[in-house]
This record gives structure tokens, C-alpha cells and sequence, in this order.
């Protein structure tokens, strides 16, 4: 359902402005003191029992860690995040070291958060974010292999977008919302 968001809802200028650019201003570099204040809002994230169960590999262009990740990016995604100033790599800790024991069962929801409030800091900061999981998940684990427990989940674009936010986004309603989980699907 079509919705522009300033003349339906009243919700916080962040959010209603905040959409996943398919272009991203190459010139724009992501210096040390953003990704600083951009991993900051994440580190204050809420957590089932204060576990924090997430983690973190920035990488910005022309970094080494930024060209191994690139070649395990599927082509939708190439297009546009190689232009981005910053690539984060995002991992959730969902076993106890080299075990078959759940350190969380919340690992996944909790790095949600944490993606959450990153993207919303960046979009304080004049920044777009776009979260992709279009990438060989199986290839980018063996380049990068993080340590027994941690489990790659998602990627996101971090920078300056190169283009305007659509005026009317498509987006299911409040009602659809509520109702969903709970109704049978009409044929």
C-alpha cells in the first residue's frame, strides 16, 4: 500500500525520511569519527540480558578487508554498495565457542537492533544506510572466518546517497500489521 509518510503518520522525521538508497555518492568517504559515532549507537543497543551478541567488520574503499568482501557480493547488490563510503559486515553471536550450545536465542533479534540504531545514528548524521543480505553468505565466511560461535547475518551500506527518497514509498499498513500473523490467506 502507498504511503507518504509526512501526510499519513506522524512519526520522527529520522524515521520517515530514512530509505535504502540503489545509489551511493563515491566521493563521500565515511571518516574515522563517524564510523566511531555510527558503532557507538550501536554498542547501546538494548540486549537480552545485556548480552550483546553482536559484532562488527567496517570496511571503508581502498581498505584490504574492503577488496576480499567485494568479489563475494552478488551483482544487485555490486552495483550500488561498492560505492558506498562504508560496508559493514554484521555478525551475531549464536554459539558458545566451538560448541552446538546456544549463547542466545535472542542473537539474531539483538543485532537487529543494533543494525537499527546504526542506521538511524547515520541518518541523524545526513548519512543513507541500505542493509542487503544479496551476498555468497558460505564464500564470505570461509574469507573471513570469524571465530567458533559467530555467524555472519547481513551486510550494510553506509554513505552519502545519490539520489532523492521516493515521495510515496510502498509499505503494508498498520492494520495488515497486526492481523497478519493471525489470518488464513484468501486465494
Amino acid at each position: 500500500m502507498p504511503h507518504d509518510l509526512r501526510q499519513t503518520e506522524q512519526i520522527h522525521a529520522l524515521l520517515a525520511d530514512r530509505f535504502s538508497p540503489r545509489r551511493f555518492d563515491r566521493s563521500a568517504a565515511v571518516d574515522d569519527p563517524t564510523l566511531h559515532l555510527l558503532l557507538e549507537a550501536a554498542r547501546w543497543t538494548p540486549s537480552a540480558g545485556n548480552s550483546q551478541p553482536w559484532g562488527f567488520l567496517p570496511v571503508r574503499p581502498g581498505e584490504p578487508d574492503h577488496a576480499r568482501i567485494l568479489p563475494h557480493l552478488a551483482p544487485s547488490s555490486t552495483r550500488w554498495a561498492k560505492d558506498a563510503g562504508l560496508l559493514v559486515v554484521a555478525l551475531t553471536r549464536r554459539y558458545v565457542d566451538d560448541t552446538d550450545l546456544v549463547y542466545s536465542e535472542f542473537a539474531d533479534y539483538d543485532l537487529g537492533q543494533a543494525v537499527a540504531h546504526l542506521s538511524i545514528q547515520a541518518q541523524a548524521m545526513g548519512l543513507a544506510t541500505h542493509q542487503f543480505r544479496a551476498f555468497d553468505l558460505e564464500a564470505l565466511t570461509a574469507e573471513l572466518r570469524p571465530r567458533p560461535g559467530w555467524a555472519i547475518v547481513s551486510m550494510v551500506a553506509v554513505g552519502r546517497a545519490a539520489e532523492e527518497p521516493p515521495a510515496v514509498r510502498e509499505r503494508r499498513s498498520t492494520a495488515d500489521l497486526r492481523s497478519a500473523p493471525w489470518s488464513t490467506p484468501t486465494a
